[in-house]
């Protein structure tokens, strides 16, 4: 597959049902949802049968989400006080067109390996918030890569801004309404009540950069490989049941707790830890329903915290389904509103600048051994994805090799089932496979 860049431009926003004014002018601080998340892009991809859109009017239509989204037109810079903002200087998004010379088809199912980061723009020493790439293949067919800075949005947020590219594309309303009010829905408390511990949970010790990072050689000995695992309907029914079978409450747990517990003995089990280590999964949980004062869905920031249920290898994986979905159902739903407030007032208090903390979020953390991480797309609206010509028929993450780093997402079968990306050290790939399709017994 080679693909040829025939144009690289700014695109900016349109204002006036489209023609172009002057920016919106001002300063968005970064929150302290927006500063404790990853300092990094975040690169996806969407691919569609045709007949697609003419580059034209995908141009014009991102123009006009521009406008409703500014931040997405804006840059990095400082606020009075020297704080890292969002200048809404309308200098615009990249949008990048392209061209591949098979069909589509020739090199379907799009997965995230090193091949398909010719499909979105690279976020290295990029200006812009957000990258976009529209690649047209031989056979017609069209793939839309997108490249986003996390500290702009969470995942919620940037497929609102997709979602609303889309609809701007086909002229219909766009919804849900943005809301950029980054300030007013994350004040901290008069007075400050922190009775929840952050220290060293999203923040830790600048000091500590260099102490996180992997020096067993294992990184430099082993490739980390993505492995793409299908959990059909039947088979997460199956596991809801032995999950709410055990224990004492009999309990009805959700899709994206089993599929967690799941994957994470799996990944334990053919890690081959040391049974008294302890490994922990850290979980993103979306804070937009969960405080007592409901941050809107069209929020345009971030509002994600984690939750890190906890265990030792020897008791994950020697204990029944039952006891790692549990683990996982009590670490979510701690945090809940008093958890979001408390973490408000602690970010907010001093305490982060004055102690030298930094986000626990690292992007430069390439292997989490022991330990996993997940992000949960489940709930993002791709289906809805279309600019005048359908749905699309696929979606991927890119290739980003951070081992341990789960990316769920739902098959776009549409039929409950559940789509996993797992990267693992090729050494542990094989044990992982012949395991994630097994059902745990039930002890």
């Amino acid at each position: 597959m080679k693909i040829t860049v025939h144009s690289s431009k700014a695109v900016k926003p349109a204002y006036d049902g489209g023609s172009l004014a002057a920016p919106v002018a001002g300063v968005v601080p970064l929150s302290v949802f927006d500063k404790a998340n990853f300092d990094t892009y975040v690169s996806v991809i969407y691919a569609f049968r045709p007949p697609a859109p003419a580059n034209a009017v995908l141009e014009a239509g991102l123009s006009k989400a521009l406008a409703e989204y500014p931040e997405w037109a804006g840059r990095f810079g400082v606020d009075d006080d020297g704080n890292r903002a969002i200048v809404l200087n309308g200098a615009g998004a990249r949008f990048v067109e392209a061209t591949a010379d098979v069909a589509l088809d020739s090199v379907m199912p799009l997965e995230p390996t090193p091949k398909v980061v010719s499909l979105h723009p690279c976020g290295d020493d990029a200006e812009e918030v957000m990258l976009i790439q529209v690649t047209r293949f031989a056979c017609g067919s069209l793939v839309v890569g997108f490249t986003a800075h996390h500290m702009v949005s969470d995942g919620r947020a940037t497929s609102n801004f997709f979602l609303a590219w889309s609809q701007a594309t086909r002229g219909v309303a766009i919804h849900p309404v943005p809301v950029h009010d980054r300030a007013s829905f994350f004040a901290p408390r008069d007075p400050p009540l922190v009775d929840c511990e952050h220290r060293s949970v999203e923040f830790k010790s600048s000091d500590k950069l260099n102490d996180d990072r992997d020096d067993d050689g294992h990184a430099a000995a082993d490739e980390v490989v993505t492995h793409k695992v299908h959990f059909s309907r039947e088979f997460i029914a199956k596991l809801k049941t032995l999950a709410s079978a055990g224990g004492q409450h009999h309990r009805s747990y959700s899709t994206l707790q089993c599929v967690v517990a799941h994957l994470w003995r799996c990944i334990t089990m053919a890690r081959g830890l040391d049974g008294r280590e302890a490994t922990s999964a850290s979980i993103a949980v979306d804070g937009r329903a969960r405080m007592s004062r409901p941050v809107p869905d069209g929020y345009t920031g971030n509002v994600v915290l984690w939750a890190r249920p906890t265990a030792t290898a020897r008791e994950l994986v020697t204990m029944p389904l039952h006891h790692a979905v549990g683990l996982v159902n009590k670490a979510v739903a701690r945090i809940n509103d008093g958890y979001f407030k408390s973490f408000i007032d602690f970010a907010s208090s001093g305490a982060v600048e004055k102690e030298r903390l930094v986000s626990s979020a690292d992007a430069s953390e390439m292997v989490l051994t022991p330990n996993i991480e997940v992000d949960s797309w489940l709930r993002l609206p791709f289906y809805d994805l279309d600019f005048g010509s359908g749905q699309p028929f696929s979606f991927t993450p890119s290739y980003l090799p951070v081992e341990g780093l789960l990316i769920l997402l739902p098959s776009f079968s549409g039929d409950g089932s559940v789509d996993a990306y797992v990267p693992l050290f090729r050494r542990d790939m094989d044990v992982f496979k012949s395991c994630c399709y097994v059902l745990p017994e039930l002890s």
